[in-house]
């Protein structure tokens, strides 16, 4: 049976809800559907937002034929058979997009084998993502595509789309799943199917159970995303290999983006061994060009090695401790002056107002504005 977030999705932009900035009138998307204007952009925004939709609607209204791929399972074949589909009679004119969900998971060689296809109009693109297309869209493809930037849905507009299920939904469980959904339709739209089918009447405990049950996928803005990546994180600093690898194949069997988990290793690799052996930083480092490169599934290989590396080492997070301790100096003391003899002076002006003067390279002196002379950061 399809999902209900499937058969209430908007056929037309007069049933669409949210992005007004992009469907408005006198707004990119509606012009370009009133033009009849025919090229490819990629949509950047977070979950359950209407970037499928939106491409849906924008590929209807041009008449195009619609051919949609996910960049987690799809590869250059399955491009090829895009371009290779022949058309029936009548409709051979027909222009092809090609609509490819969490496009950043492509690497660098697949962008390379579809980008020709763009450049000579044989399929026009639409890519959908939720990660900064500047960092995961190679320069070459990012060029031939404009960029629209869809938001998180305002609590009105989810309350609108709730409306649409046709669900009874009372009020106070309303608003627990607006702020639940924190603008993610699709979650908000699946979650009442759920409790609906589970337990038969909504309210907020049945929201609840059913956020707890099997039926509620992974989700890269739902909770358990972060509970997750929280208990990998803290597994590694715990140097608990065992459990830091289990973390890492829950979240490789929901499809996480294994660039967002190589992150975090970067992160970590800093804020928690630290001194203790700056090469961790190094490997780190490594294992997110090796992740960039490759790709899943193999992929998967060098973000255990990766995690088992840093499980092993000592711990020291002296460096990410003194930086908070001194940002938090900074921001409740502001702009304190700089001491005159290490301030720079490049006009004569500067020298003769004592800038640079009494300067020594290698001093033993206490640097810091006085105001806060003998703070130790550095523990």
């Amino acid at each position: 049976m399809e999902p209900l977030a499937s058969s209430m999705r908007p056929g037309t932009l007069g049933e669409f809800i949210g992005q007004e900035h992009l469907v408005g009138m006198g707004k990119p998307i509606r012009i370009a559907i009133e033009r009849q204007h025919l090229f490819s952009f990629i949509f950047w925004g977070p979950p359950g937002v209407g970037k499928t939709t939106l491409a849906k609607i924008y590929a209807n209204a041009l008449h195009a034929e619609f051919y949609e791929l996910s960049a987690v399972s799809a590869g250059k074949d399955d491009i090829k058979r895009v371009i290779a589909h022949h058309l029936p009679p009548g409709e051979a004119g027909k222009p092809k997009i090609l609509f490819l969900d969490e496009i950043h998971r492509f690497n660098k060689a697949q962008q390379d084998f579809l980008l020709p296809y763009v450049e000579a109009g044989e399929l026009t693109l639409i890519g959908a993502t939720t990660e900064n297309p500047s960092f995961e869209i190679i320069p070459a493809l990012l060029s031939r595509c404009r960029v629209f930037v869809l938001n998180e849905l305002a609590d009105s507009e989810m309350e609108s789309i709730i409306a649409r299920t046709k669900i009874k939904v009372p009020k106070i469980a309303q608003d627990w799943l607006v702020r639940m959904a924190n603008g993610d339709a699709r979650q908000a739209i699946t979650m009442l199917e759920n409790a609906q089918k589970l337990y038969g009447n909504i309210t907020i405990d049945t929201l609840k159970d059913t956020l707890q049950s099997k039926y509620i996928r992974y989700d890269k803005k739902g909770e358990e995303h972060y509970n997750t990546i929280s208990a990998f994180i803290k597994s590694m600093r715990a140097s608990q290999p065992d459990a830091a690898l289990y973390y890492l194949a829950r979240m490789i069997n929901a499809g996480e983006d294994p660039k967002f988990i190589a992150r975090r290793m970067v992160i970590f690799a800093s804020e928690d061994v630290g001194l203790a052996n700056p090469t961790a930083l190094v490997v780190a480092n490594e294992v997110f060009r090796a992740v960039e490169t490759i790709g899943y599934p193999e992929c998967a290989i060098n973000l255990a090695h990766g995690v088992a590396y840093l499980c092993a080492q000592k711990k020291d997070r002296r460096a990410y401790d003194g930086l908070m301790t001194a940002m938090a100096d900074a921001k409740e003391h502001g702009n304190l002056p700089v001491p005159l003899k290490i301030r720079n002076a490049p006009a004569k002006l500067m020298k003769n107002l004592g800038y640079g003067k009494g300067y020594e390279k290698y001093t033993k002196e206490d640097l810091l504005p006085d105001e806060i002379k003998g703070k130790k950061y550095l523990k």
